[in-house]
């Protein structure tokens, strides 16, 4: 069911319950779900989620399904139930049933009906403004709709029509008849069924009335036979409702909810509504976007889903609500791929260095470890001759005391190659350095065992006559706070320097590389192949996580 690394065991709340209910008898096998709605992509709160349903299925040899929540045409599309299978699947994790609410639909109904012939529920003709007005506050109960006391064949009757499509959107709604001066507002006749003629992406026209959330969440549970629903905090004053469902609605399996705290993640935007705004108001490229805490966009920018599962696993399960900073989510790719990505050379903003003393059409190859680190990955030859790129950040015409780099007059390593000088300066008329003339000391070949003066600075470079053009998309919060999901006007929030592009050259051997591939630049951090915008004239780069950080996950 589970395709992935071994891992440690760490003990939760939940896990602990699973744990008793499985040695006390009370239940045979665990059967957890993860249970989406089809309305947008998943992020990465929701990775928290599927790697808690599944590993803690997986851990105690249960299973886990997938169902997705579509019982709202309106906003549903087939697009998200498909992106939504493709991210669990990247995760690592494979269902062992594909359900929909939808599935369950009739099944719904007539429990519906049961519920009305009980005289548990009614059909309301209020409008919804109506029903919030008189559902009370937190300090003052609900008064009852002049509808609730219908009679059963009545309310059937109605029911039947709502069915038929006799009514328009909004006309009616089936509620359930519990206590509308409960102190929990979830119990003041909740509605259990909207009129919605809207186009379903599975049932099509079929229906015209769908069950709410809170109804068929807890009936599609229990005909899949679930042990443990497990949901976020924000649902624990529904679990009444949820328990209130499966007895009254009379279903022979009896799940229960457990809640867990949901992740929140600095300077991230975890509501899918304020996602989708980004999407919809082109403030983002899609819903893949680098930029978006989406799992396609995290998958785009270049995170792997080792590193997703092992943040999800080092965070925990508790019922504490917490901020985990994004620096541990860095973390955790940084130590992912350290061992597997190769290391490789890349100068995002040019400045040309002609090394004068190197004769004109000589060309020579160069060895290179691919990564110190991993000596089973090899070595790589890369070409050097008489004209090369180096970044514009590693030469100051001035430079203040300390500055190792290169400046008129001194002297530096190239990785994997010579010494060179510095010898003149080439300015453009407006003042502006286009060029470096430099010299170079043959004697001074890395691994030539020359032991002679020492230099203190290296600055990487490519060859400049078979440089392969490269773009680089550099990234920053989308937030320009910390506040998450906040009530400030939301789109004066976002970074309007979330993303950087330049243009520079990446080594030759790198011209053949393909979405998703992934390197460690030299200085600059990790970088994944955008598997969308590369193309045969051009390869881009998107930048994963800078190389190092102060953040320790242990402090």
């Amino acid at each position: 069911m589970v395709v992935m690394e071994n891992k440690a065991s760490s003990s939760n709340f939940i896990k602990n319950i699973v744990s008793d209910d499985l040695q006390s008898g009370k239940v045979a096998e665990i059967v957890t779900r993860f249970p989406p709605e089809p309305n947008g992509y998943l992020h990465i709160g929701h990775a928290k989620s599927i790697t808690l349903n599944f590993e803690l299925a997986d851990e105690f040899k249960g299973k886990t399904n997938l169902r997705f929540d579509d019982t709202n045409p309106v906003k549903e599309d087939t697009e998200y139930v498909e992106a939504i299978q493709e991210d669990v699947r990247w995760l690592g994790f494979e269902w062992d049933d594909l359900r929909f609410a939808s599935d369950y639909f009739e099944e719904m109904y007539q429990r519906a009906v049961l519920l009305i012939q009980k005289g548990k529920a009614y059909v309301d003709d209020l409008s919804a403004e109506q029903m919030r007005e008189m559902r009370g506050t937190l300090t003052q109960p609900g008064q009852n709709s002049p509808h609730r006391d219908r009679g059963v064949e009545e309310n059937l009757d109605l029911f039947a029509r709502m069915r038929a499509g006799e009514f328009k959107d909004g006309e009616r709604v089936l509620r359930a008849k519990i206590d509308m001066a409960s102190p929990n507002i979830n119990l003041r006749d909740p509605a259990l069924y909207r009129i919605a003629h809207a186009h379903h992406h599975r049932t099509g026209n079929a229906w015209c009335i769908y069950p709410m959330y809170d109804y068929a969440h807890p009936i599609g549970d229990a005909i899949e036979g679930v042990t443990h629903s497990i949901c976020t905090l924000e649902f624990e004053d529904h679990r009444p409702l949820y328990d209130w469902v499966i007895e009254e609605c009379e279903m022979a399996d009896k799940p229960h909810q457990y809640e867990f705290a949901r992740l929140n993640v600095t300077n991230t935007i975890m509501s899918k509504r304020y996602l989708k705004m980004l999407v919809d108001k082109g403030v983002v490229e899609s819903w893949d976007d680098p930029r978006m805490p989406t799992i396609s966009g995290l998958r785009r920018k270049g995170f792997t889903p080792e590193a997703l599962r092992a943040f999800c696993r080092e965070i925990g399960v508790s019922r504490a609500y917490s901020v985990v900073d994004e620096r541990m989510l860095e973390f955790f790719i940084r130590e992912d791929l350290k061992l597997k990505a190769p290391r490789t050379m890349a100068v995002l903003q040019p400045l040309k260095v002609v090394i004068t003393n190197y004769p004109e059409g000589q060309s020579e190859l160069l060895d290179a470890e691919n990564n110190a680190e991993n000596e089973a990955m090899g070595i790589r030859q890369i070409p050097f001759s008489r004209e090369i790129y180096i970044e514009q950040d590693d030469f100051m015409e001035n430079p203040p005391s300390k500055y190792f780099r290169l400046f008129p007059g001194n002297e530096v390593r190239l990785k994997n190659a010579y010494f060179i000088k510095c010898e003149e300066v080439v300015k453009d008329a407006n003042g502006n350095v286009v060029e470096l003339r430099c010299t170079y000391d043959p004697e001074t070949k890395s691994g030539s065992g020359f032991t002679g003066r020492k230099v203190k600075g290296t600055i990487h470079w490519v060859d400049a006559s078979q440089a392969v053009p490269a773009e680089f998309r550099l990234f920053e919060p989308l937030l320009l706070d910390e506040e998450g999901d906040s009530d400030k006007e939301f789109l004066d929030r976002i970074n309007p320097e979330s993303l950087t592009t330049l243009q520079g050259f990446v080594e030759p051997n790198m011209k053949e590389a393909k979405g998703q591939d992934k390197f460690q630049f030299f200085r600059h951090g990790y970088f994944n192949v955008d598997p969308k915008h590369t193309s045969p004239e051009l390869v881009v780069f998107n930048r994963v996580v800078s190389l190092k950080s102060s953040f320790d996950p242990k402090a």
